[in-house]
């Protein structure tokens, strides 16, 4: 009775709006009343509850969410349908059964390309987009109900994969105050702190630990589990949806059975589904047992081998795990791969590993690996197919200029980039390889506008989307193309396609803000920058952007909010604490403009504004003599300053003084 009572007073008691209980206790029934119990007291002072489970060995990756984003989308459909056209990315990779149902919107050709033309993997923060997307559809959602407080018991917390543990903690962060948010995480003893790793701590209201019973060990024969795993088998086939769907517990089946080995091909699939989707650090955990067990899984297939070792490398290298990324290459290819075609990939890959990955860029061998490369397929008695052959050799020529680009001859990796073009057009019919098509006039797009040839840029980021009209990428980089030439109108309007084409990213609302702050328009500045802050909170360009606007506009002490949080995230910036210092004089809290103004020059002390600046908030304390140093030094720095005679003329002036 007495545990019963200390419950009452910690877990069962009115739980705080935007913020996390974390519960540490054996799983069991008594855990599960408490969550339950819980979850009651909610619902009779009329708020909406949801008991969610986590299992990702059963329920895959987005275990927990895809529950509750299943119970929760029929009122969806119901109230705000369009909510569900606008979001369906996002669900339909969350629920995959939904792709049966509703088309998803403007898929690109990384999400269409068949396999052998897939040359583009998502970056690590893609999957992260899908997560603040899903955020976005719950806080519209919100509008249509009766703005009830939301309770979501998660049991099993530390089961959650990776995804759903960081989409939790950013719907905390981001909207847990609007939705009236709180949220009860359970985990097994000792490990809660791991599993809220993606927590920012302010959010965490109490931590509670419980001495409870765990549930009984449920056991289940390996011939039982057998018989389970060839009926989940026969049920998945060949469908890549059903694979999504149950292949996770399939391999769970088939490693609690009397034939574990059976689990191997079903965790390969797997690995090259989330490789592909972005899932790059929920793809890990079936990384170790396919690279354990290439031999078993290939024999003496070199094909397989070589995708096996591709998905194998994208997952490491892309979670910065850049030393076994490379040891897999290294071992599991070149020493053991000797047929042209899968030398060439090896060879391609190991030149990445040198000019991209590793910490020390070693260009020359990059450029020897890909020589290598070309060379076996200039070779005519080489096997490999003609079609092959020719997309190959476009493929180095793209890695090439990469090459050249970063040892700083961008005129020859323009050449290497149109060379690889007429390859394809010279040998390959129309429709092959579009994608990758795309990502040569990308690539050449790139170089112009890094070289500043900017009407030479938007030609070829024009032609990229020509070919890929949905990727959102290429339009956001072709708005910073038209941003830098002055043109805001059309880049504006390549932003918000931008937006239209993708769940959201902070990037492309950081560069509107940065377009309507050239527009002048300091309001529609502010509020894109609010947007990119509420995706990526401790962006430094989009706070520092912010608190220009906000001081344009003559709101001085929230600029200075900015500037803290900025400083706060890396303080050796002088050019950040010298604006801070400006915002601090404005304000009249003239000893903390003079602290930053000093660190500034600490870190900075050949930039003359700082000593004019800091002479200016002396003069102000009453410093005249430090103030004419620094009035001294300022001139010393720049001996042709445009305003000498002035200079010269305050000097006089705290000479006399």
């Amino acid at each position: 009775m007495k545990r019963h009572n200390t419950i009452e007073q910690t877990i069962l008691q009115q739980p705080e709006i935007g913020k996390v209980i974390l519960l540490e206790a054996e799983s069991g029934n008594e855990r599960l009343e408490i969550l339950q119990q819980w979850l009651q007291l909610g619902a009779e002072k009329k708020a909406k509850t949801w008991l969610l489970s986590f299992n990702t060995q059963g329920d895959g990756l987005w275990s927990g969410l895809n529950e509750w984003l299943n119970q929760i989308l029929p009122d969806i459909q119901e109230k705000a349908p369009h909510l569900i056209a606008k979001h369906s990315y996002e669900l339909a990779m969350i629920l995959p059964a939904l792709r049966r149902q509703i088309s998803v919107s403007n898929p690109n050709l990384t999400d269409s390309s068949v396999d052998e033309e897939r040359v583009r993997n998502y970056p690590l923060d893609r999957a992260y987009r899908i997560i603040h997307g899903v955020i976005n559809l719950l806080d519209s959602w919100y509008d249509y109900t009766d703005a009830s407080p939301w309770l979501i018991a998660c049991n099993d917390y530390e089961k959650a994969g990776f995804l759903v543990r960081r989409f939790f903690a950013e719907l905390v962060r981001r909207r847990g105050k609007k939705l009236k948010l709180s949220l009860l995480l359970a985990t097994a003893p000792n490990i809660g702190e791991t599993a809220i790793a993606h927590l920012n701590h302010q959010f965490l209201a109490e931590k509670i630990s419980l001495q409870l019973p765990a549930k009984p060990e449920v056991i289940v024969s390996p011939e039982q589990m057998s018989q389970l795993a060839q009926k989940l088998e026969e049920q998945i086939g060949r469908d890549s949806i059903e694979l999504e769907i149950h292949g996770p517990r399939l391999v769970s089946y088939w490693l609690q059975s009397d034939q574990p080995e059976k689990a191997l091909i079903w965790q390969a699939r797997l690995l090259g589904v989330y490789n592909h989707q972005g899932f790059y650090e929920d793809a890990l955990i079936y990384c170790q047992p396919v690279a354990a067990q290439l031999d078993c899984l290939c024999g003496k297939d070199n094909n397989m081998r070589w995708n096996m070792v591709g998905n194998l490398f994208n997952c490491y290298a892309t979670t910065g795990n850049i030393t076994k990324a490379y040891q897999i290459v290294q071992e599991e290819a070149l020493l053991k791969l000797d047929a042209p075609a899968q030398l060439v990939r090896a060879y391609y890959i190991m030149a990445m590993f040198h000019t991209r990955f590793l910490p020390e860029h070693d260009h020359t061998l990059a450029e020897d690996y890909l020589n290598r490369s070309l060379s076996i397929l200039a070779d005519s008695t080489a096997d490999i197919p003609a079609d092959d052959r020719h997309f190959m050799t476009a493929f180095d020529m793209n890695g090439l200029a990469l090459v050249k680009h970063r040892q700083g001859f961008p005129q020859e990796a323009i050449v290497l980039c149109k060379s690889a073009i007429e390859e394809f057009k010279n040998h390959l019919s129309e429709g092959q390889h579009r994608l990758h098509r795309s990502v040569l006039d990308y690539n050449i797009a790139q170089v112009y506008a890094a070289m500043g040839e900017l009407e030479e840029a938007v030609i070829y980021f024009t032609s990229a989307i020509a070919a890929d009209p949905n990727y959102s990428e290429y339009y956001n980089d072709r708005g910073n193309v038209y941003q830098r030439m002055g043109h805001l109108e059309n880049a504006l309007n390549d932003y918000h396609q931008a937006i239209e084409l993708s769940p959201p990213y902070y990037e492309v609302w950081m560069n509107i803000g940065h377009c309507y702050h050239l527009k002048n328009l300091l309001e529609e500045a502010t509020k894109a920058y609010s947007v990119a802050l509420d995706l990526e909170p401790t962006q430094t360009p989009a706070l520092i952007g912010r608190a220009q606007a906000l001081e344009a506009g003559g709101h001085l002490e929230a600029a200075l909010l900015d500037y803290n949080a900025a400083i706060a995230v890396n303080s050796q910036q002088p050019l950040l604490l010298a604006n801070r210092a400006t915002l601090h004089y404005e304000l009249g809290q003239l000893t903390e403009a003079l602290s930053d103004l000093e660190a500034a020059i600490v870190l900075s002390p050949n930039n003359p504004d700082f000593y004019q600046n800091r002479a200016i908030v002396l003069i102000s304390l009453g410093q005249s003599e430090a103030a004419s140093t620094d009035l001294q030094t300022y001139l010393r720095l720049n001996p042709d300053a445009s305003d000498r005679a002035e200079v010269e003329e305050s000097l006089s002036s705290l000479s006399k003084g």
